[in-house]
């Protein structure tokens, strides 16, 4: 005897704008087409310990109107049921018990993988695509297509940069402000440019070789002497939170005891970067006998659960509606991507990296024009300043010091940094 077809949606790892839309589109789609729909209630936490009590049926009058709200109507977690064989076969088991046919889930990188694991499992029983959410941006779809949850998050997180810059430039104060990003800092450099910070540092500059503390302290240092030459106080870095991740171990005593998630990633929020990088540019100015007031602040819990802004809100319903009529139609094993306008399934075996067997996470493109772009805006020590005579003579005569010492104390700093982009106009901005 066949089961009549049902959906279930479920929700994991962090919260994004824009979860509550996909969620009232792919359910009111399905029941155009008079499928049940179930929401699985805190992501995967009940369902792989075997228990199918915590669940909502889910109906297009419940969900019509919740697209407009952040947050997760059916809740969300962390619980991550690929660690135990056990607790995966729990929770193939309890959506076989619940009659579910067909599941979505929404999430980022960690999600994708317990969707993929899951799928595998499933053997066929039940079909089962991801739809990727996460303010982070980082996972591995075309450079141009955004994960949902971004822009809205980028969008609150430049109204606050736009407010704190007023109060950094009336109070002649800096504020380091630690945006999200655990892999990548697409958030930070988005809310940075955006917003017109002075300086926005990511991971992703330091690639390829291990990120010393005293590297991201000179820069930020540098960046105030710089301001202070020419007669300002204040200031607003944006720092991505992953810059703690690509910290050598030796410069962050303890970091080995900060807790893991159930993923076993740092909880970021245990180590604090903000603290840590003012106390020591603090420290590094006044060696030259320069005071100035910076202020630590994180932004993230702010933006997570946001009422998403239209374009997400759009965004989304479309991600819902194309989620569910790929399994509607006999759809399976694929994540959802809207790409150029046109629904494009990606299938689960394109996103895992060979090497770790885990999805792929996008980087900043720091060769490409749109960080290059935002880095020649930013006020901070450049290779130039230090071919130029007239400019290292300011700096050196902030610090009290002749134009050799402040050499040997901040030119390393620009070691790394690209060649400015070149204007070719048959082929636009290359690689200088």
């Amino acid at each position: 005897m066949l089961h009549p077809e049902k959906l279930a949606i479920l929700v994991a790892g962090g919260p994004a704008p824009g979860i509550n839309s996909v969620v009232g589109a792919a359910t009111i789609r399905a029941q155009v087409e008079d499928i049940d729909v179930i929401g699985i209630l805190d992501g995967f936490q009940w369902i792989m310990q075997g228990d199918i009590d915590h669940v909502m049926p889910l109906t297009t009058e419940k969900v019509s109107r919740i697209h407009f709200r952040g947050g997760s109507h059916i809740g969300i977690s962390r619980a991550n049921p690929t660690l135990d064989p056990e607790q995966l076969e729990n929770a193939i088991v309890s959506l076989l018990r619940l009659d579910v046919t067909q599941l979505i889930t929404i999430g980022g990188d960690d999600t994708a993988y317990s969707a993929l694991k899951l799928e595998q499992k499933a053997e066929g029983r039940i079909r089962i695509v991801h739809v990727p959410k996460t303010i982070d941006n980082d996972l591995d779809l075309p450079a141009h297509v955004d994960t949902f949850g971004y822009q809205t998050a980028r969008h609150h997180g430049v109204e606050i940069i736009k407010n704190l810059m007023v109060d950094a430039n009336t109070t002649s104060r800096w504020y380091f402000v630690i945006a999200m990003g655990r892999k990548a800092g697409h958030l930070a450099l988005g809310i940075g440019k955006a917003a017109g910070a002075t300086l926005t540092l990511v991971p992703e500059e330091f690639a390829g070789h291990r990120i010393r503390l005293r590297m991201v302290v000179d820069t930020l240092a540098g960046a105030i002497i710089k301001r202070l030459s020419y007669d300002r106080r204040d200031g607003v870095a944006v720092l991505a939170e992953g810059l703690v991740l690509g910290i050598d171990r030796r410069d962050l005593a303890g970091i080995d005891d900060i807790e893991r998630d159930a993923h076993g990633n740092v909880r970021i929020a245990e180590v604090n970067i903000g603290e840590l990088l003012k106390e020591q540019v603090r420290q590094r100015l006044r060696a030259f006998g320069l005071r100035t007031t910076i202020v630590a602040k994180n932004i993230g819990y702010e933006l997570r659960c946001a009422d998403p802004i239209p374009y997400d809100m759009d965004y989304t319903r479309d991600l819902g509606y194309c989620a569910a009529r790929y399994l509607i139609g006999g759809g399976n094993a694929a994540v959802i991507s809207i790409q150029g306008g046109a629904f494009v399934p990606i299938p689960f075996d394109q996103i895992v990296d060979t090497d770790t067997s885990r999805p792929r996470v996008r980087l900043v493109d720091i060769h490409s024009a749109r960080y290059r772009i935002a880095r020649r805006y930013m006020i901070r020590l450049r290779r130039d300043d230090f071919e130029d005579a007239h400019e290292i003579a300011r700096f050196a005569e902030t610090c009290g010091v002749s134009l050799e010492e402040f050499r040997q104390e901040f030119e390393y700093v620009v070691e790394h940094e690209q060649p400015p982009l070149v204007l070719d106009l048959d082929r636009g901005f290359i690689a200088g």
